[in-house]
């Protein structure tokens, strides 16, 4: 099974034991404190991916400016916040600020878990997603300029023919670069070759 690993950042000596304790007890869990914001921050480049339970009032760098450090990475960590009753419009901000959840202290076992659980399940999808486009990106590199650029009017609809006269070439060669281009990318069906497309980014969503 994976490792899931789990960050616990709390300045409270106490609070990070006691989840520590809890935790453990998760199959597979591999846990690491750290006291405050700036020890992890200084770690964070060395550690593995994994969940985050992240206190937001702490001495040195607070909760807010630690999510805004890793906001790029959110694949690597998932940060869940821990917030004192009462600081529901900060944990809120959190959110905005990338956290998965907020749960307040002391903490419900089993909703921190459950947030847990989902956390990782969030973790797992953007990493196969982030997997997915790396390959597709890869498998596009391979086509030549003129394989893309039919692949491109394949992408906006266009016929062969409608292709061929925007590339000032025949319909004949644009049969033969959009053979070349399946080739190259595995796939037997105009709708296979776009979901590559679509992985890597070349498809807009909207």
């Amino acid at each position: 099974m994976t490792v899931r690993r789990i960050y616990i950042v709390d300045d409270d000596y106490a609070v990070r034991t006691s989840l520590e304790y809890l935790l453990s007890l998760i199959v597979d869990s591999r846990i690491m404190c750290f006291e405050s914001g700036d020890a992890f921050l200084e770690a964070a480049p060395t550690l593995e991916p994994g969940c985050l339970l992240l206190d937001l009032h702490m001495p040195g760098t607070p909760g807010l400016q630690v999510l805004s450090a890793i906001g790029d990475a959110p694949s690597r960590f998932v940060p869940i916040v821990l917030t004192g009753e009462g600081d529901v419009s900060v944990a809120v901000q959190a959110m905005k600020f990338g956290a998965a959840d907020f749960i307040e202290k002391p903490c419900d076992h089993l909703k921190l878990i459950a947030a847990l659980e989902s956390a990782f399940s969030h973790q797992a999808a953007s990493r196969a997603a982030a997997q997915r486009k790396e390959q597709a990106i890869a498998m596009l590199e391979q086509l030549s300029p003129r394989e893309h650029d039919v692949l491109m009017g394949l992408i906006d609809g266009q016929s062969n023919k409608v292709i061929a006269h925007d590339l000032d070439i025949s319909p004949r060669t644009v049969e033969i670069y959009r053979a070349k281009l399946m080739e190259k990318l595995g796939v037997r069906s105009l709708s296979e070759a776009l979901r590559i497309a679509f992985s890597a980014g070349l498809v807009p969503m909207d």
